[in-house]
């Protein structure tokens, strides 16, 4: 959570400087920052584990 208080400050003090791209560049880390941050949905993850079993019954010989 500290991380996101860092990161809107980051945000709040570049959204101060007179260089638009500077401006533009505090946001999308802060956004790449809270998206970095978020949980992977469950689905996604049954998904992945899915294809993983797929795999494994193509090639057998693969280590893990």
């Amino acid at each position: 959570m500290n991380d996101r208080l860092g990161a809107a400050r980051d945000v709040e003090r570049d959204s101060r400087a007179d260089n638009p791209n500077a401006q533009i560049a505090a946001k999308l880390r802060a956004l790449y920052l809270s998206v970095q941050e978020e949980a992977i949905p469950d689905k996604f993850l049954d998904l992945l584990e899915k294809l993983d079993a797929v795999e494994r019954q193509k090639l057998p010989d693969v280590a893990e």
